[in-house]
C-alpha cells in the first residue's frame, strides 16, 4: 500500500492531501487540477509485486491502459453485447480512487468495506471537489463517480467484463514477471478461479497454458545443466 494511505480507521482523503507538497486546488473552473492529480497513478506502483522484490514494476496507470486496450478485443460474442466505448472507459476509470487511497492489497489488513468506503470518498472528492465547477467536455465529475459506481456494483454485463479483464490483466503480468525476474509468482493464479465470463476464462487459460510451458522449460533447463 502506498505509504501515504495511512491505515488507521480515521483515514480521510484530506488526511491524505495534506502529506502531499502540492494538493490539487479544489473548486476550480479548470480541469488542470485534476490532470495533476492523475501524475499519481503514473508513479504509483501495484504493491504486489513488490513483495517479491519487484520494486520497479508497473503503475496503476499500466495496469488501467493495458486494461483499456484489451477491453477494445473483446471477442466476437462478447462484444456484441456489449457497450465497448463504454467498457473502455471503466477500465481507464476503475482504479482511479487510487491515485489518494493507494493501492491496497489483501497483506494491508484493510478490509473490503473500508477499502471501498476509502475509494467511495475519493471518487466523491474527485467528482465534487476537483471537477463539480469544471464544464463537461465528454466526461464530467459526475459521469466518472457514475462508471465508477458501477463498476463497483458489479451488476452489468459491461462491470462484468471489465471486472474480468482487471483479473486477466494480472495473470498476464504475473507471468511476464515470472519471464522476465525467474520467480514463482504462482499464489496470484487463484483470480483465474474468479473469472466469470467464458471468453475471458479461455484468455485465462491460454496464459496459463503459456506459464505451464514455461515452467517445464525452466526445469528441463535445470536438469540440463545440473
Amino acid at each position: 500500500m502506498s505509504s501515504d494511505a495511512p491505515s488507521d480507521p480515521l483515514w480521510t482523503t484530506q488526511s491524505v492531501l495534506s502529506t502531499l507538497p502540492h494538493p490539487p486546488e479544489e473548486n476550480s473552473a479548470s480541469p488542470i487540477p485534476f490532470f495533476h492529480l492523475l501524475e499519481r497513478l503514473k508513479t504509483t506502483k501495484r504493491e504486489g509485486w513488490r513483495r517479491f522484490g519487484i520494486s520497479t514494476g508497473e503503475s496503476i496507470s499500466d495496469h488501467m491502459y493495458r486494461m483499456s486496450i484489451m477491453t477494445m478485443l473483446a471477442p466476437p460474442t462478447l462484444a456484441s453485447r456489449l457497450n465497448l466505448p463504454h467498457c473502455m472507459k471503466m477500465a481507464l476509470i476503475h482504479d482511479m480512487a487510487e491515485s489518494i487511497v493507494g493501492d491496497i492489497t489483501p497483506v494491508d489488513k484493510v478490509n473490503k468495506a473500508e477499502k471501498a468506503r476509502r475509494e467511495a470518498e475519493v471518487m466523491d472528492y474527485i467528482a465534487k471537489n476537483l471537477l463539480g465547477g469544471v464544464p463537461g467536455g465528454m466526461l464530467t465529475g459526475e459521469e466518472i463517480l457514475k462508471v465508477f459506481n458501477e463498476y463497483e456494483a458489479n451488476e452489468t454485463l459491461e462491470a462484468q467484463f471489465v471486472h474480468d479483464v482487471d483479473k486477466m490483466e494480472l495473470l498476464l503480468q504475473m507471468l511476464e514477471y515470472e519471464r522476465t525476474h525467474k520467480v514463482d509468482l504462482s499464489e496470484f493464479c487463484h483470480v483465474a478461479g474468479r473469472i466469470q465470463l467464458d471468453e475471458v476464462k479461455e484468455w485465462a487459460a491460454t496464459v496459463l497454458k503459456e506459464r505451464e510451458a514455461f515452467w517445464k522449460g525452466m526445469a528441463a533447463n535445470t536438469n540440463g545443466t545440473a
